[in-house]
């Protein structure tokens, strides 16, 4: 019984992977050659090229950082603190603990998050981190939901996006 079994399933093994063995079809719209499908896939809008990064593609819209004035405000604005991750494509900005000589006991640190590529108030999250420490062990961290540093913050980088982007309009003219 047992070697029944055992020869019967090694007969549906091989039959199955019989199929396996059979040559795929080919799809005659599909180049052969490696330059022709890498043409048609650009063609197609799954691939780059030269010609379309330089003249631009219609229905994309690929933003380096430097041509975004959000993300060159945001840069500019904290340019006196020491930032510990800068991620375009992630839309994050996050600076390291920053204190001033007058408390070292107190410091702050902001994360800046980018909801869009638009200049609005709603494009842009600041939160802002409060660290007090008694002593090097002893240290409370808190989120400062209502605060004169977010406040400004936000608006100053909104005013500097703003005036970033009127400065590049007035250079393409």
């Amino acid at each position: 019984m047992f070697k029944l079994a055992l020869k019967s399933l090694i007969i549906l093994v091989f039959l199955t992977s019989c199929n396996a063995l059979k040559p795929k079809k080919v799809d005659p719209s599909v180049p052969v050659n490696a330059e022709d499908r890498a043409r048609k896939a650009v063609e197609e809008g799954r691939g780059i090229s030269l010609e379309g990064l330089i003249g631009g593609r219609k229905g994309t819209n690929y933003e380096f950082s430097t041509s975004n004035p959000m993300w060159r405000a945001s840069l500019e604005t904290l340019d006196f603190l020491p930032l510990t991750t800068v991620d375009y494509s992630g839309g994050i900005i996050i600076t390291d603990w920053y204190y001033d000589n007058n408390s070292s006991q107190e410091s702050i640190k902001i994360s800046l998050r980018f909801l869009s590529n638009d200049i609005r108030s709603e494009s842009l999250k600041v939160i802002v981190h409060k660290k007090t420490c008694a002593n090097n062990n002893n240290c409370k961290i808190i989120l400062l939901n209502q605060t004169s540093i977010k406040e400004e913050l936000h608006a100053a980088i909104l005013k500097k996006a703003a005036q970033l982007q009127k400065d590049d309009k007035n250079k393409k003219k």
